[in-house]
């Protein structure tokens, strides 16, 4: 099965409260398997009209691991959390 990636474009207006967030989210994280690969830092844009704030990639080992993540208790309230405090993109991608 090939691995999943969950890719986030999170632009934090609430830097504070996204603070639980964060660690809300890597608890759901490390619970349901996921590896963060980027978590912040600088980004340039290399070409196109993107212009991301906050850029997470997560990797799991398969969609349905992506899918349990995201549908489990520990996340929904996380994602709560950070609903209140940035605007936020995902997207689940099939890996090759």
């Amino acid at each position: 099965m090939p691995k999943a990636y969950v890719i986030c474009d999170i632009d934090v207006h609430d830097p504070e409260e996204y603070a639980a967030y964060r660690e809300l989210s890597t608890l759901a994280g490390d619970k349901y398997g996921a590896t963060f690969l980027i978590r912040g830092g600088a980004s340039t844009v290399l070409e196109g009209d993107w212009s991301p704030s906050r850029v997470v990639v997560l990797e799991f080992a398969d969609t349905a691991a992506a899918q349990r993540w995201w549908d489990s208790p520990e996340y929904s309230a996380a994602r709560e959390v950070r609903q209140r405090s940035a605007k936020s993109n995902f997207l689940l991608v099939e890996g090759t």
